[in-house]
């Protein structure tokens, strides 16, 4: 340690490169900590001017706001949530996008992970090629974007885009049962424009299992914003924070929260070197949280079936376009003549209002709609299609 320097922690290291200061300054770490490579064998670092440059690239190419993990302290915290207690030993296959300068590449390679890197910047990707050349095969660095993976578009997929049959066959990963264990894990940073349309696709593809989701339940540890977070996590009852998407998501995944990091202690893309921390809403926004969204091993049981899973998700998004409304008048606008009789079998009060209902409730109303002739699935069909247009991203 610096004598007279405290650490400056996770955060003054996302603000000393968005400064332009040299990385052996990050974490509080001496100056000698590069030059003396002899000490530190397993950790290759980029050199500090070239990283800067690379940083700056991407500040002018970017139209959408990157964060990058630019601090080795923080990157190990990561790792160490990635590791979930897993003992010693080889780690599983990972999935990393957008890895950005790949500081936490780095850390998770030196832990033993095997890591797939896939990032959209040619000028990352470069440096990331340089590093994968070096390694046996532990690494393994595509051209790609995940958020444009399998668009709608026909015709051959010109990268950025990428299918993900061409991937997981590349990866040498393939489908096993829904119930079986996870096949993959996958990290990255999610981009805050767009951000709630990026996890409602992530949720469509997981309950239609298509996409990543053919091949089985795959694990999501994602940095996302405390507020998508708080909505994700919401209890009933709450009308303004409680929605669809909470529902859908709290039905879908086991939603564990593994670690929050204040937004400054992320360096950025854009031009100036700012932080873009969001302002403040009705709703916290203080800190980046990563969240581990793991497929619920039970959640196609009874009725609900990716075949119908579309159905189910408009039927919620329906539910909630008037949250306080009560649930036998929802019903009434779908023309379920019988719904005092149906509320009853499932033990739901007839004053219940749309928000007040748990995600449990909702799979088991569906489940009996299902089974009334009064019930077409095709009443939903109009929007379902132009949701499905909407959410190509």
């Amino acid at each position: 340690m610096l004598a007279g320097r405290a650490p400056l922690g996770a955060a003054g290291c996302g603000r000393l490169l968005a400064a332009g200061l040299l990385r052996p300054l990050l974490c509080g770490l001496p100056p000698c900590w590069v030059t003396a490579g002899r000490h530190y064998p397993s950790l290759r670092v980029a050199e500090p001017a070239k990283e800067k440059r690379l940083v700056r690239k991407e500040q002018r190419s970017s139209l959408v706001v990157r964060r990058f993990i630019a601090c080795p302290q923080l990157a190990r915290t990561v790792r160490r949530c990635l590791q979930g207690g897993a003992g010693p030993g080889p780690q599983p296959l990972l999935l990393e996008f957008a890895p950005g300068p790949g500081i936490l590449t780095q850390s998770l390679l030196d832990a033993g992970f095997r890591v797939v890197a896939l990032e959209s910047n040619s000028d990352f990707l470069t440096d990331l090629q340089s590093l994968e050349s070096s390694l046996d095969g532990r690494l393994k660095v595509i051209h790609g974007d995940f958020f444009r993976m399998d668009p709608m578009a026909k015709g051959a997929l010109k990268p950025p885009a990428v299918s993900s049959e061409k991937l997981f066959k590349t990866l040498g990963v393939a489908a096993v049962p829904w119930r079986a264990d996870v096949p993959l894990k996958v990290f990255g940073i999610v981009p805050q424009q767009l951000e709630r349309n990026r996890l409602w696709r992530l949720l469509f593809a997981m309950y239609e299992c298509s996409s990543i989701y053919r091949y089985g339940r795959v694990e999501l540890n994602l940095f996302i914003s405390e507020k998508e977070y708080t909505v994700l996590t919401a209890k009933p009852g709450k009308s303004k924070i409680y929605q669809a998407l909470t529902v859908l998501a709290q039905l879908g995944y086991e939603i564990e929260l593994l670690h929050k990091e204040p937004w400054s202690s992320f360096a950025t893309s854009l031009k100036n070197g700012g932080l873009a921390i969001p302002k403040a809403g009705r709703l916290p926004n203080d800190h980046f949280c990563l969240v581990r969204l793991t497929p619920q091993q039970n959640l196609f049981t009874g009725g609900l079936k990716p075949s119908n899973a579309s159905t189910f998700i408009f039927m919620v998004k329906q539910s909630f376009a008037k949250p306080k409304s009560k649930l036998t008048d929802r019903l009434n606008s779908w023309s379920l003549d019988n719904s005092d009789r149906l509320l009853k079998a499932l033990e739901i009060p007839r004053n219940a209002s749309m928000y007040n209902l748990y995600p449990e409730d909702y799979k088991r109303l569906f489940e009996a709609l299902q089974n009334s002739d009064l019930f077409a699935e095709n009443f939903f069909h109009d929007e379902v299609l132009t949701s499905t247009r909407t959410m190509n991203l």
